[in-house]
C-alpha cells in the first residue's frame, strides 16, 4: 500500500494512505477554502473557494413513475463522502435538498426520489445546495454552491386514475449559483422551460 506523508509549513507531519485519501478518510494537510462571517439560514458558516476548480452542482427534476419525483444531479469537481466522512477536503461533502426553503434530505449519492406528498399541488422550488463534511457551505462568489428548479405539480383531472398522477404537468426552470450549471426538466412537449 502506498503511503503519503506531507511537511506541512508549520513543521509537522501529515501522513496517510492513499487509499484512504480517495475514501475521504483522510482530512486535507492544509486549509481549504476561506470561513466568511456568512451563514446559511441553519446557521452553518460559508467557506468560500476560488472559481478555478471549484465544485459545482445541477439538478433536474422529473415526474416520477408513480407519486412523486426522479430528482438526478449533475456534479462538476465534487464527490459525495461516505457517511461519518469528517474534516474538509476539497470538493467533497454532500448536498441538502430543499423544497421551498426546508430541508428535506441529506444526500450523498446523485440520485434521489421526492415523494409526491412533499410537493402538493402549485409551484414549488427544489434546490440542491453543497456541503463540506463539516458542515459549512461551499461558496463560490460569496454565492452558495446550489441550483434550483421549478417545478409545477398539478391533481390529476376528472375520470383519471390515481396511476395517472404520474403524468402530472411538470415544468422545470434551473436557476443556478453553480459552476456546473443547472438543468430544468423539460414540459410534457419536451421543450425545456
Amino acid at each position: 500500500m502506498l503511503a503519503v506523508c506531507v511537511l506541512l509549513v508549520a513543521g509537522s507531519a501529515g501522513c496517510g494512505s492513499s487509499a484512504e485519501r480517495e475514501r475521504g478518510g483522510g482530512a486535507s494537510p492544509t486549509p481549504v477554502g476561506r470561513l466568511l462571517d456568512d451563514r446559511d439560514k441553519e446557521g452553518r458558516p460559508y467557506r468560500e473557494v476560488g472559481q478555478e476548480d471549484a465544485p459545482g452542482v445541477g439538478i433536474e427534476v422529473q415526474p416520477g413513475v408513480a407519486d412523486g419525483w426522479d430528482v438526478r444531479l449533475t456534479l462538476r469537481n465534487f464527490r459525495f463522502s461516505p457517511a461519518g466522512a469528517a474534516g474538509v477536503v476539497a470538493g467533497r461533502g454532500l448536498a441538502h435538498l430543499y423544497v421551498d426553503g426546508r430541508l428535506v434530505a441529506r444526500l450523498r449519492a446523485p440520485g434521489y426520489r421526492l415523494a409526491g406528498r412533499l410537493v402538493p399541488r402549485g409551484t414549488h422550488q427544489v434546490t440542491a445546495r453543497l456541503y463540506a463534511d463539516d458542515g459549512t457551505v461551499w461558496v463560490v462568489d460569496g454565492e452558495p454552491v446550489e441550483s434550483t428548479a421549478d417545478i409545477t405539480a398539478s391533481e390529476p383531472g376528472p375520470g383519471t386514475t390515481p396511476s395517472a398522477n404520474a403524468r402530472r404537468k411538470a415544468r422545470a426552470r434551473a436557476t443556478t449559483r453553480s459552476p456546473a450549471g443547472g438543468r430544468g426538466s423539460p414540459d410534457r412537449a419536451g421543450r425545456a422551460s
